[in-house]
């Protein structure tokens, strides 16, 4: 890891993983620069129902990530004052007879308790997964405080500045960015550039196996106080976001609207006010792919689905790689070079 490591770091990507990278390589004394071809979060991020948890059984290479992504956003809330999360825990339930097994963190609770949880639910489940620690942030809202304490920290940002080209010097090490404005020197880049991420290193020869995804993201009109946690069942994930908002994540606008009005009382009334599609960067076996790229020396990887959940946890993890030069146990199954 040392012979990539560098001071003076380019991030391409000013979603909440670029942004999370650029605030906390800034706060660790690297010299950062940070680019996005748009506005902070606003390609995938704000797509993203942004639901918070480590509860539950977590295997699979990211599985030290999601076991440190809740406490990792307290951390987090506590270094940015204000930091738009919202800790209501949430209910999973699914139409199985038998009762599922609780992971870490999580309580397997009865119809009656279900009822207090979410006093609305028409037909509490005869058995749910409670998961008191788990929350939800506003994706946006968390980016825009990352590029903040980013900029705080001495972290120069160039918005609506297209990457056209990550630049190489004589020797082959990285240079740098081109830009739809000129020339971005750094001598280490990190492409935190979401499905934009293959592109970018395609055009230096390295195959970075992420595939878009669509994203369906419905936002409703609902009576106030309708749901209170992150509710997840068959039919949809389904969160409040405003005294009379809520989002859901599902197949069907149709079927959406459908399953609230049939799953909670009082629901006659939700309609749907706008449906986003995002395109979200889906690796090839679905795990994060955090990295440096050997085959170029200076060029580090960082991209992933769940990027929301992980990111305080990843932008952290990375810092100390490319600042400090510590190799990172959490990150040791999400290596790049896994795909050779």
């Amino acid at each position: 890891m040392n012979s990539s490591v560098s001071g003076d770091l380019v991030v391409v990507g000013a979603g909440i993983v670029g942004a999370s990278v650029a605030c906390h390589a800034a706060r660790a004394g690297a010299t950062v620069t940070l680019v996005d071809a748009g506005r902070p979060g606003a390609g995938v991020t704000a797509d993203s129902f942004a639901w918070i948890g480590s509860s539950g059984v977590r295997k699979g290479p990211a599985a030290g990530l999601r076991t440190i992504a809740t406490a990792e956003y307290h951390r987090l809330g506590a270094e940015l004052p204000g930091l738009p999360v919202t800790w209501s825990g949430s209910l999973s339930w699914n139409r199985e007879d038998s009762a599922p097994d609780a992971g870490p963190g999580q309580t397997i609770v009865d119809a009656a308790t279900a009822a207090t949880i979410e006093p609305t639910l028409r037909q509490p489940p005869e058995w749910a997964v409670w998961a008191p620690g788990d929350g939800a942030v506003d994706p946006v809202g968390v980016t825009e405080r990352l590029v903040a304490g980013a900029r705080a920290r001495g972290a120069r940002v160039h918005l609506d500045t297209p990457v056209t080209a990550v630049r190489r010097d004589t020797a082959g090490r990285i240079a740098g960015v081109e830009t739809a404005a000129g020339p971005l020197s750094g001598a280490t880049v990190v492409l935190a550039a979401g499905v934009a991420t293959a592109a970018l290193g395609a055009s230096l020869g390295v195959r970075v196996p992420v595939e878009p995804s669509s994203s369906p993201l419905f936002r409703l009109r609902a009576p106030a106080g309708l749901v209170r946690t992150v509710v997840n069942t068959e039919d949809f994930d389904l969160r409040q976001v405003g005294p009379d908002r809520l989002i859901a994540a599902a197949d069907s606008p149709e079927r959406t609207l459908a399953a609230v009005r049939s799953t909670f009382r009082d629901a006659g009334s939700v309609e749907l006010l706008s449906t986003r599609l995002g395109v979200r960067p889906m690796p090839a076996d679905d795990e994060p792919i955090v990295g440096p790229v050997a085959e170029v020396p200076g060029l580090y990887v960082a991209v992933m689905h769940s990027a929301v959940t992980l990111a305080a946890a990843v932008g952290r993890l990375v810092a100390r790689e490319l600042v400090d030069g510590t190799v990172e146990p959490d990150l040791s199954g999400c290596r790049p070079d896994r795909f050779h």
